[in-house]
């Protein structure tokens, strides 16, 4: 795999070699919280704890779960009682962190995606003596909060890193999906492949209306026969496209942002080209257990810097490496 690297490193990915994987595959919807209890096996000897995971994963949207996997593997072997919510809305996801700090939980590990709209909130946990950890989104804000850590990937570098490829691949114009809008790291994302490529245009759609999202891309690909391919940044919006670019009679090619068991097959059949994987496991592990290590032992990892999980090229010459963990729900 191709990896693109700043100064911060995973350094707390061998954690995840003595994980046992959690078995919970449901999905995190809106103003949903579930309490997960260690299993059999190896167990911290420490005091329990109880720690929310927070989202900003909208209904529907299988990346999160996971996510969801590999924080609950960290709970399980850390002794800790995980409690999970999610919202899109970024005003709706800052009161679950309030709801956090209310119920008096041990850490909090959260998203920033919105990142001025939940900011003021983790700041109040981290007053009021909650450490957090910072996942998946907010790289250029998490510092600012006096958070622990940040495990994600810079996305900015990500999207740099996709226009390379599309360049390597001889693309002419590319369609960059925006299945949220504001969450600044899906811009992040479009605007890393612009200052690579070039010739981008941005399409918004809503990522939780997946007829919608069909129509819309058939038409564009419809009516602007010079797009050569269509970039989505996550996988179920991928899996659209490829149905959208068929329907269109358009000979587009489909590159895509995550992975998934669904899109390992799109990638070893040829629906989709290659696939820009982060790691979603790998942050909610880190994210997870980096609070139970600092509560336990005062670590931090990353050396004040951002732990970074990607990211990894995925495509026809290294699937088969990753379409087991991929079935798994793991990759």
């Amino acid at each position: 795999m191709v990896r693109w690297h700043k100064k911060a490193v995973a350094a707390g990915a061998a954690f995840v070699l003595v994980a046992a994987l959690a078995a919970c595959s449901s999905s995190g919807g809106k103003q949903e919280e579930q309490k997960t209890s260690g299993g059999s096996g190896n167990v911290a000897n420490t005091p329990r704890m109880k720690v929310a995971l927070i989202t900003h994963s909208g209904p529907g949207d299988t990346f999160w779960d996971i996510v969801r996997r590999g924080a609950e593997a960290a709970a399980q072997k850390d002794n800790i009682e995980l409690q999970y919510s999610s919202d899109p809305d970024g005003a709706a996801q800052a009161n679950l962190v309030q709801t956090a700090i209310d119920a008096k939980v041990d850490g909090i590990a959260v998203t920033l995606n919105k990142p001025d709209a939940v900011i003021p909130n983790v700041k109040k946990a981290i007053a009021a003596g909650i450490p957090v950890t910072i996942l998946n989104g907010g790289l250029d804000t998490w510092k600012s909060t006096g958070a622990i850590g940040y495990f994600g990937q810079d996305e900015k570098i990500a999207g740099e890193a996709t226009g390379e490829k599309l360049k390597q691949l001889g693309a002419k114009k590319v369609l960059c999906v925006i299945h949220e809008q504001g969450n600044v790291s899906l811009e992040g994302r479009c605007q890393g492949i612009k200052d690579k490529f070039g010739n981008v245009e941005n399409v918004n759609v809503n990522g939780t209306d997946q007829p919608g999202t069909e129509a819309t891309l058939t038409a564009k690909l419809q009516q602007d026969k010079t797009a050569d391919y269509v970039v989505a940044l996550n996988a179920g919006i991928a899996l659209t496209a490829a149905k959208a670019a068929k329907t269109a009679g358009s000979a587009a090619k489909i590159g895509s942002f995550d992975m998934s068991k669904e899109m390992a097959k799109a990638v070893q059949d040829g629906s989709v080209q290659f696939a820009v994987d982060q790691q979603p496991y790998l942050q909610g592990y880190l994210a997870v257990d980096a609070i139970w290590l600092n509560k336990t032992n005062g670590d931090t990892i990353g050396g004040g810097e951002a732990t970074l999980t990607g990211p990894a090229f995925i495509d026809k010459t290294n699937i088969e490496a990753v379409a087991k963990y991929a079935a798994a729900g793991t990759r």
